[in-house]
């Protein structure tokens, strides 16, 4: 079983709409893992589906907003939230988790759906979603190095994982580079040294939780 296919969970009971929308989605990354997001065409989709190209189209609109919705979905659950017992540990795991992501055909699929689309109400709405699902899962994983007296207990959770995050999608999305797990290692100490509170006096003091 592919990871694509690992993303769409089994059919639960439910109405007619969400079992649509889970066949749709299904088709929608097969195809992706088939042959790119670039081939992904509603004919396509309708026909692995089964479902009339006009429902697909009266409930997402476009083919760019049905590619995009797919793949958030996909994407909230292709990402776990690590465990390993440590903050660098646990940053590590995340780090590394979505360098993996980038560069697997839903990471691929996803970031060139979000480069082309066009902003509706429903993506716009999708984007948010799917941004606010990531940031509360990631702000557990602070949680426990908090507890854990790792971190500050006022610590910025959204900051810290900003502070991860961003620059493996600039070296992804911008620069080309290929994050590797030398990288990884520096920007995780980077991170944590980011995140410790300054020595008492010291006019940067707070800088990272601000």
């Amino acid at each position: 079983m592919t990871e694509l296919e690992n993303a769409v969970p089994q059919r639960r009971p439910g109405g007619r709409a969400a079992r649509v929308r889970e066949a749709v989605h299904r088709a929608v990354l097969d195809v992706v893992t088939e042959h790119g997001v670039d081939k992904v065409g509603i004919p396509e989709v309708s026909r692995r589906a089964g479902v009339r190209d006009s429902s697909i189209y009266r409930r997402w609109g476009s083919r760019e907003n049905l590619i995009l919705d797919a793949l958030l979905a996909a994407s909230e659950r292709t990402l776990p939230l690590p465990d390993t017992g440590t903050l660098r540990g646990d940053l590590t795991a995340f780090g590394t988790a979505l360098i993996d992501l980038l560069d697997s055909p839903l990471g691929h699929g996803l970031f060139r759906a979000l480069a082309f689309v066009t902003d509706s109400e429903e993506v716009v709405e999708a984007r948010k979603t799917f941004w606010a699902t990531r940031y509360r899962v990631t702000t557990l994983m602070i949680g426990h190095a908090v507890a854990r007296g790792e971190l500050p207990p006022d610590t910025d959770a959204r900051l810290a994982i900003e502070l991860l995050i961003a620059p493996i999608h600039f070296r992804n999305l911008l620069t080309g580079d290929h994050p590797d797990a030398e990288f990884v290692d520096h920007l995780v100490a980077h991170v944590i040294r980011a995140l410790q509170p300054a020595p008492v006096g010291d006019p940067d003091d707070g800088r990272a939780r601000e």
